[in-house]
């Protein structure tokens, strides 16, 4: 099982989040480039502390929106899209590069997931975007949306994830961040979930139905108060259960 958090999320003299205490308990960072978080001294610092203790590196691209941190909804032209995805990517990898190193996946952030969880047209421009610049960056998804059928018509790898720290609707959609408990916060709540989607591939909606959810991978989110303990307790609870915790792509 792959543990991965967003990470990088700072900007000039803003930090959001502990990236180097997260860095020594996930396997993969979902890191900002640019566009709703991050800057070019951050991408780098993130980049050298996640070759140093071997976490994968992936692409978390969003909608260019700093001020809104990515979370509204913007109605891009496709092509405008596809493009502003592809600069991302790019940014990011020239900072993996300096260590040797490389992206190994895509993950969109904020209203960009969730617009591409139901939009085929935004679902398109990402996938447009990793086919134009590497069609073997696999794609950090939830399984069943429109974002991961439209990966894997194009014949992109889809690496399916869950959110124990988010809410999950009756129809296997996240709970909006507007609407009440969206954000599960409970460190022992957490961490049962988190459990029970590594072991069992299950997750409880808010209505009390059980969702089949088989992933890949856990997603925690890096801006969550406590987020550091938060991921320690995860990591120690399926450690000590026998889950073997490593990035969902290999490293050489």
């Amino acid at each position: 099982m792959d543990l991965n958090a967003d990470l990088g999320e700072g900007f000039g003299v803003w930090r959001l989040g502990d990236d180097s205490a997260l860095l020594g308990l996930v396997t993969s960072a979902n890191v900002a480039c640019g566009f709703h978080a991050g800057d070019a001294p951050t991408m780098r610092r993130v980049c050298e502390w996640a070759a140093d203790r071997g976490v994968a590196v992936g692409a978390q691209v969003g909608y260019r929106d700093l001020a809104g941190f990515g979370r509204r909804r913007i109605d891009y032209d496709i092509t405008e899209l596809r493009d502003e995805i592809i600069y991302q990517i790019g940014a990011l990898e020239s900072f993996c590069r300096l260590q040797g190193e490389r992206v190994r996946y895509v993950k969109p952030h904020g209203a960009l997931y969730n617009t591409a969880m139901v939009d085929a047209w935004q679902a398109s421009a990402i996938v447009a975007a990793i086919t134009d610049y590497d069609r073997h960056l696999p794609l950090l998804c939830q399984p069943g949306s429109v974002l991961a059928d439209t990966a894997a018509q194009a014949s992109v790898r889809v690496v399916r994830e869950g959110y124990p720290d988010r809410a999950y609707a009756a129809d296997g959609t996240l709970v909006p961040r507007r609407q009440p408990d969206a954000v599960v916060s409970d460190v022992d709540s957490v961490v049962a979930r988190a459990f029970r989607l590594a072991t069992s591939g299950e997750i409880v909606a808010q209505d009390g139905s059980v969702l089949v959810h088989p992933v890949e991978s856990l997603c925690l989110h890096g801006d969550t108060p406590g987020a550091v303990e938060l991921a320690r307790r995860v990591r120690d609870a399926l450690e000590s259960a026998g889950v073997r915790l490593t990035p969902f792509v290999r490293l050489i």
